[in-house]
């Protein structure tokens, strides 16, 4: 088994054994079961292990191989063709390792979830604006890609027409757990259209994906909730000869206030509550995870909002996400919508990241 062992970071056999346990007991269980709630919940359970212990089978299926490999290479007639074979299976063998690490890796239980995007222009003025325009453009089209549903449910326009801020939502599979990587300060170092002279500007935006909450997630009180209704106005006299249909819901213990004035009164208050729930949402999602980093050294990658992320470089036709140090020469590809590449990266670099915090 020395030949084994050094050939992988071996997961401690006993530890995989249990899953394969606690697997057959709840089949046993599910069988036998005639309580309802408890048999969602060890349906729910027994949905999250089948993955898992699939790979963990097909890891002690090459364990076994690799053993009984090890075994002939004592016989002097088969050594050979064993310690060939042996070479073969080993990138096997470390392959299968790694998709159980990935497999036994905690879930986010809000990745399935629909996003609300939260785009501000930042430092820049109108130019800032402008750029904000650019990336909630980049967003709605990289959804349109991926078949997600992409729709503004809040937005307050700037002089050049961009925007000063934009509050959206993106319904689809996996929208959160894609977008939410995207969270940050975005900087744009370009000439301004107001700039005559063609020097270089910086400016910059944030953007917050927070995942959606459901009612079910908030219990917010009616009389925490302060609501008014507007006269809705906008370019081109979209509102014109309209009633009061702008809604403006203030959550009154927070100070959180959600306009909305895209769609009819009804529809606005729908919407407005919606942007709500998913901010106090954040806020409790936000101290537990405060509380489970409490004990850590470092924070890195943490997605912080307050933490730049990404700079596009027009001069330069390119793209640098900082926290993972990505330089692409693709700003036209990207800004129209072709985020494939850095989400793939920031995704397998979150993995990466987590794979070295526990031990498995």
């Amino acid at each position: 088994m020395a030949a084994l062992k050094d050939s992988a970071s071996m997961i401690p056999k006993n530890s995989l054994s249990r899953i394969r346990s606690r697997m057959a007991e709840l089949e046993t269980r599910l069988s036998e079961c005639q309580d309802t709630t408890e048999l969602i919940e060890l349906s729910r359970e027994y949905s999250g292990l089948k993955p898992v212990v699939g790979k963990i089978d097909e890891y002690f299926n090459l364990v076994s191989e690799f053993e009984q490999l090890e075994e002939l290479q004592e016989d002097t007639e088969f050594k050979e063709l064993a310690s060939e074979e042996l070479k073969e299976l080993k990138p096997k063998l470390e392959e299968a390792l790694q998709e159980v690490r990935i497999a036994l890796l905690p879930v986010d239980a809000d990745d399935d979830r629909a996003a609300i995007l939260e785009v501000r222009a930042g430092t820049g003025g109108d130019e800032a604006a402008l750029f904000a325009s650019d990336l909630v453009r980049m967003y709605e089209r990289f959804a349109q890609t991926a078949g997600w549903k992409f729709e503004i449910i809040a937005s307050s326009a700037a002089s050049l027409g961009g925007y000063r801020e934009v509050t959206a939502e993106v319904k689809g599979s996996g929208a959160y757990a894609k977008l939410k990587f995207e969270s940050g300060v975005h900087r744009v170092q370009r000439v301004p259209v107001t700039e005559a002279s063609g020097r270089i500007h910086t400016s910059a935006a944030t953007v917050a994906v927070l995942p959606e909450a459901e009612e079910v997630d908030v219990d917010i009180p009616p009389s925490d909730l302060r609501i008014d209704t507007m006269r809705a106005s906008g370019a081109g006299g979209q509102h014109v000869n309209k009633t009061d249909s702008a809604v403006r819901i203030t959550h009154i213990p927070t100070g959180i206030s959600v306009t909305s004035s895209e769609k009819s009164q009804h529809f606005n208050r729908s919407l407005a509550m919606k942007v709500i729930r998913t901010r106090l949402f954040e806020e409790k999602r936000r101290k537990v995870d405060a509380e489970r980093a409490a004990d850590r050294k470092s924070q890195v990658g943490s997605g912080d909002r307050s933490e730049r992320v990404r700079t596009y470089n027009f001069p330069q036709g390119r793209i640098t996400d900082h926290r993972i140090n990505l330089t692409v020469y693709k700003l036209e590809q990207v800004l129209a919508g072709d985020l494939d590449q850095l989400v793939a990266a920031l995704v397998a670099n979150d993995r990466a990241r987590r794979l070295a915090e526990i031990e498995i």
